[in-house]
């Protein structure tokens, strides 16, 4: 519904152009008249009108006076200006001030009903395309949250060499220049009978308060395990590193401060990684971050603590270490039992070239690996929460028999679920697509249904059925509309809402691309 007020001295002047206004379409309608400029501003200020029919010369403030005014109350309203006052000065005045329509007293309906028309034409058409931006920048907004969450899960396993912070800058559109982890925990108060224990409403409060206090970086969310949640920090060209524990600081005190307002009958602790240059680094600054959170365990009065080089990257002091741990992951997550059994024995031996120069070092690397191991169950979906006990003191070969028989049994548990649990889920998901295809249905929200990553969801979800769930989801869609292409008693644009599109320029796009045909030639083509 568009808003108009019309404004002029001449009451007869007034209600005639009401009368028309009123008359030209349901959706347009004349909500006040003011007899002087002054008047007008503050219905303005009151009712917001989307259209101003003006005349020029009134006693007290004038037209373009008014104009003027209410441009600084909203610059999106529209104007046709009326007068009697046929010169160039006048048109001149107020062309000055973005105005485009002009009529002339007597004025003609046909001349008013087409300037109207015009107006409106131009208030739809940039609302529909703010609208489409908006739109555009939710979906990328959504789809940058959720492939940021996944980089950084795959950053935590040190998975990824092949994206780097140049190609995310040219997402972000900003240069990002290095990163560094923080590791946030919600830990119980000591024997607190209110602890809210919901991780859901916590990691929603993380996320809405990171938004609200990080300004100077773009920020990336990992997945919540248990209680602790990593977030990744890109830093722009003009946030200087050598102030990267001052801006730090400033960010957990004021993360702090939100925090004490909420009622989780809990503790905040963080643990900061050291920043790093390189995507891949970025493994380092997570476990500097961990361990600096361990540390936090032995000092109650401290909320937060930076990781340094030698306590946080003993696990990753040897490339030789990562690799191997890293295919170790890979062989698990595929239930490779020769595998598993192989890797982990060149991993055990990796690590204890170092266990005199270190005796912390090997007890503290399987506990990160268990961690790990941890985390990807919990992404696949698989709950299996056993992790043996692990004593600095015991011998080496109980340290490597009780990893390898966690592992095996880790193994084996992927296999069962890789064999029945997961071809289930993964059919109650196409089922869950095929029953509502007609809703805005995406990615992530299937993902959750099954309870799975959407990573983990796509990969097997591709792996599986030979297809990408989008691919997926457009078949369904499709076949549903050349079905309902049958019934030529209903339109196209009907159908195009049916099947779970709301724009039916995009459905033809999508439709020809499937079809080879666009859906007027296609139902031509199969209802003659």
């Amino acid at each position: 519904m568009l808003k108009v007020l019309v404004v002029d001295d001449e009451v007869l002047e007034r209600k005639a152009l009401t009368k028309i206004i009123n008359g030209f379409s349901e959706d347009v309608i004349v909500i006040g008249e003011a007899p002087n400029g002054r008047l007008a501003i503050e219905m303005t200020l009151k009712d917001r009108p989307d259209i101003i029919f003006m005349d020029i010369k009134m006693p007290g403030i004038d037209g373009v006076q008014a104009v003027k005014e209410i441009k600084k109350i909203d610059s999106s309203i529209r104007f046709i200006m009326v007068s009697a006052f046929n010169t160039f000065e006048y048109a001149k005045l107020v062309m000055q001030q973005g105005v485009k329509e002009y009529i002339l007293k007597p004025s003609r309906k046909q001349d008013i009903l087409e300037s109207l028309q015009r107006v409106s034409v131009e208030i739809r058409e940039e609302r529909k395309r703010i609208n489409e931006e908006q739109s555009l920048r939710e979906n990328l907004d959504r789809a940058v949250s959720i492939a940021g969450k996944e980089w950084v899960n795959t950053l935590l396993m040190n998975q990824v060499k092949d994206i780097t912070f140049d190609e995310w800058s040219e997402l972000l559109g900003v240069e990002i220049t290095y990163g560094y982890m923080m590791l946030f925990s919600l830990q119980e108060v000591a024997r607190s009978e209110h602890f809210i224990n919901d991780k859901k409403t916590w990691y929603s409060w993380l996320k809405d308060a990171l938004k609200l206090v990080v300004k100077k970086y773009e920020l990336m969310v990992g997945p919540i395990i248990d209680t602790q949640v990593p977030v990744l920090f890109l830093c722009r060209k003009t946030t200087e590193k050598v102030h990267f524990k001052t801006n730090a600081i400033n960010i957990i005190e004021d993360m702090n401060h939100l925090f004490q307002k909420e009622s989780f009958h809990a503790e905040l602790r963080v643990g900061v990684g050291l920043p790093y240059t390189h995507a891949c680094e970025q493994y380092k600054s997570y476990h500097e971050a961990q361990s600096a959170l361990q540390q936090l365990i032995k000092m109650p009065n401290q909320k937060f603590l930076f990781g340094n080089h030698e306590r946080g990257s003993e696990i990753s002091s040897s490339t030789n270490v990562l690799e191997v741990e890293k295919h170790l992951l890979g062989a698990v997550r595929q239930g490779d039992v020769n595998q598993v059994s192989v890797i982990f024995e060149q991993f055990v031996r990796q690590l204890s070239a170092n266990q005199q120069k270190s005796p912390k070092m090997f007890s503290k690397s399987f506990d990160e690996l268990f961690i790990l191991v941890s985390r990807m169950l919990h992404d696949l979906g698989i709950g299996y929460e056993q992790t043996p006990t692990i004593n600095q003191s015991e011998d080496l070969n109980i340290f490597y028999e009780k990893g390898k028989t966690y592992l095996l049994s880790v193994v084996h548990h992927v296999q069962d679920w890789r064999n029945n649990h997961a071809k289930g889920m993964l059919q109650k998901a196409k089922e869950f697509i095929e029953k509502n295809y007609a809703e805005s249905i995406n990615l992530e929200l299937v993902a959750e249904y099954v309870e799975l990553s959407p990573f983990y969801f796509s990969k097997l979800f591709k792996d599986r059925f030979g297809i990408t769930f989008i691919d997926y989801l457009t078949e369904v869609r499709m076949n549903q509309a050349k079905m309902e292409m049958l019934d030529d008693g209903k339109s196209l644009k009907e159908i195009c809402y049916s099947v779970g599109y709301k724009d039916p320029n995009y459905f033809s796009r999508v439709f020809k691309k499937h079809t080879g045909l666009s859906p007027s030639e296609f139902r031509k083509a199969t209802v003659s």
